[in-house]
């Protein structure tokens, strides 16, 4: 029984996606009131949690759906300008904001704003902060004080986004990662996560910490440094560094992260947080 339902609604699924590329394809059909439907459908199961712009596969693998991000992309043209009214404030804009909070068992502290089409789990906690559209965020985690979701990131299970940290939006183009932060992260304040940057699963980044494509991730706890980009590895503690670089001008301090060590997989995720930022004396 449950395989017949899985296979109809991957059917279902498949459809949706076929019809979202072929108005992608052919922008005179924006303006039909199918396709408009189907955009708003997608849009709908995004904002449930049945659909993400980018999927964890199970083997430590991410898979964009490029085909969803085209829906969000397309959502803006179909939408139209709209004055309303929450309190005192006023809102003008193409998209409403997430409602029945209670139903969904998320806790939502005053000026917390997440726009409809994001999905955030049952146990997650909104401070005053901002999550966008297509964005998912977690059972357990935390969105601090004046910290950003942006459009399409995936925010894992039990992170902690603490204060001002930014996490950039990734829309176009279509086929590329949205920001990721893996389950049981700790995200450090005033840290900035963009570009589709990766952070895997029980990653500490100490304040401050800036990540882009660009940046060079460097490992220095071991004899020889070893450098990434795009992607903090599984448990790493990491701080912000610079190294020096020579311009035409001259020689220069350039920004960089440096991974000082690991969390220690024998504790208790919670304890270890605290461990590792205690050992390591990283600033929150």
């Amino acid at each position: 029984m449950h395989s017949h339902i899985f296979a109809e609604s991957n059917k279902i699924m498949e459809s949706l996606r076929k019809e979202i590329e072929q108005i992608w394809e052919n922008n005179s059909l924006l303006a039909t009131h199918p396709s408009m439907e189907a955009i708003r459908q997608v849009i709908a199961l995004v904002d449930e949690g049945n659909l993400r712009p980018a999927e964890p596969l199970g083997d430590g693998s991410w898979q964009v759906n490029e085909w969803v991000k085209k829906a969000i992309l397309m959502y803006f043209r179909i939408q139209e300008m709209t004055t309303y009214e929450v309190g005192p404030f006023e809102f003008h804009d193409k998209i409403p904001l997430k409602k029945n909070y209670a139903a969904q068992g998320v806790r939502v502290v005053p000026h917390a704003i997440a726009r409809y089409g994001s999905f955030i789990e049952a146990g997650a906690i909104l401070m005053p902060s901002y999550v966008n559209i297509g964005a998912w965020v977690g059972s357990g985690s935390m969105v601090d004080t004046w910290a950003t979701v942006g459009s399409c990131a995936q925010i894992g299970r039990n992170v902690h986004l603490a204060g001002g940290v930014g996490i950039g939006g990734v829309l176009e183009p279509p086929q590329a990662s949205p920001t990721i932060i893996e389950d049981n992260c700790f995200i450090g304040s005033r840290c900035i996560v963009v570009e589709g940057v990766r952070v895997r699963k029980e990653a500490v980044l100490g304040a401050n910490v800036v990540l882009t494509q660009s940046t060079h991730i460097i490992d220095v706890s071991g004899d020889k440094p070893i450098t990434y980009k795009g992607e903090i590895p599984e448990r790493s503690v990491v701080i912000p560094g610079s190294y020096a670089r020579t311009f035409p001008a001259g020689t220069y301090n350039v920004n960089c992260a440096l991974i000082i060590g690991t969390r220690k997989e024998s504790t208790d995720k919670k304890v270890s947080l605290n461990d590792a930022l205690r050992d390591y004396n990283v600033a929150v």
